[in-house]
């Protein structure tokens, strides 16, 4: 196995592997690297003795603040087959030299692997790697329990029918209401923030600034969609989704308190999944959820559109400067008591 480094403005190659590979994410690509631009980044490839890919590693470099250290993130990473004992060390390992350059004291990844898969997590508990406990599915850099449509060449009918017999109905008010869907670029990006930011102080989350949706949207062109819902020419919800080879992915939505009963977001994730559908995704994502628990509104919605749900290995942490990890560890718990 030959590995190599790549950097963010020379990664084709990088990326059409993560597009063609059935465990490519988007967030293994350079375009995420350039979405996250307050991060550094880098690429490794491995490559088999004649010259193939077997596997590649987008790695996020975040600098720990009055500190010399960086820590490395490789978001739902690697992208490989995750048997791949060989590959897997490979990536690891030049990833690991390569953050010598930057002091890099720890290793983080979360790949989307199911945590009933033992292989993987044999492989990368052998690699040094670590498991991070969460408290439930959102907590940490990635959520750890989603919900998933296996498309696998279904039709648009067949996927509709397998969905709750209410949320089928939902959808059918949504259209007798005339509720509207746009697809839209970074153009909404304002329109979508307004309604996000009501959504987050309704349900207690940070809410991002419009200009990083709109760096998404333009970063990833055509693989990503602002789908937003009007009624009686109001915008009352929106939801963003980013497209990358057999997968589309929820990413944010949000809707206004009122008009709600128009079900404005039921016709919202059919349009996405139809998306899904339409590029012969194998896997419509959902995204994440608390638990799985019939009380929360979020589970009850996504459990209503037929998917399976599905819990991931969850973030592991490959420390590679003990001495440093503890300072940083401590640093940090200082910043936050102070704030």
């Amino acid at each position: 196995m030959k590995t190599e480094i790549i950097g963010i403005n020379n990664a084709a190659e990088f990326d059409e592997f993560t597009a063609n590979h059935k465990n490519g994410h988007f967030m293994q690509t350079s375009l995420w690297g350039k979405v996250k631009d307050d991060w550094g980044w880098f690429g490794v490839i491995c490559r088999n003795n004649i010259g193939n890919i077997t596997g590649t590693l987008a790695v996020l470099l975040r600098k720990i603040s009055a500190l010399p250290y960086h820590m490395m993130y490789a978001p739902r990473g690697p992208v490989c087959d995750l048997h791949d004992k060989e590959t897997f060390n490979a990536l690891i390992d030049a990833a690991k030299k390569e953050g010598e350059k930057y002091k890099a004291y720890e290793l983080k990844i979360d790949k989307d692997a199911p945590a009933s898969d033992e292989e993987y997590k044999k492989i990368a508990f052998d690699a040094g790697f670590v498991p991070v406990p969460h408290a439930d599915g959102l907590d940490g850099f990635q959520c750890c329990l989603v919900n998933r449509i296996n498309i696998d060449g279904r039709s648009e009918d067949e996927v509709f029918a397998s969905f709750h017999s209410k949320h089928r109905y939902n959808v059918r008010v949504a259209k007798k209401h005339n509720v509207e869907i746009k697809i839209c670029g970074s153009e909404k990006k304002d329109e979508f923030y307004t309604i996000m930011k009501e959504t987050c102080e309704r349900d207690k989350f940070a809410v991002r600034p419009a200009a990083y949706f709109g760096k998404i949207l333009d970063t990833f062109g055509d693989k990503a969609r602002l789908y937003m819902a009007y009624y009686e020419s109001e915008p009352v919800a929106g939801a963003l989704s980013v497209l990358w080879g057999n997968k589309v992915w929820y990413f944010y939505g949000a809707s206004l308190s009122s008009h709600r009963n128009v079900m404005p977001n039921h016709l919202l994730q059919w349009e996405m999944i139809r998306w899904a559908i339409e590029s012969g995704c194998d896997i419509y994502d959902f995204r994440g959820l608390k638990a799985l628990d019939d009380s929360d509104g979020l589970y009850r919605f996504k459990k209503g559109f037929g998917g399976d749900f599905i819990e991931f290995a969850g973030e592991m942490n490959l420390i590679i400067k003990p001495a440093a990890a503890k300072l940083v560890s401590a640093s940090q718990k200082i910043i936050k008591k102070i704030k």
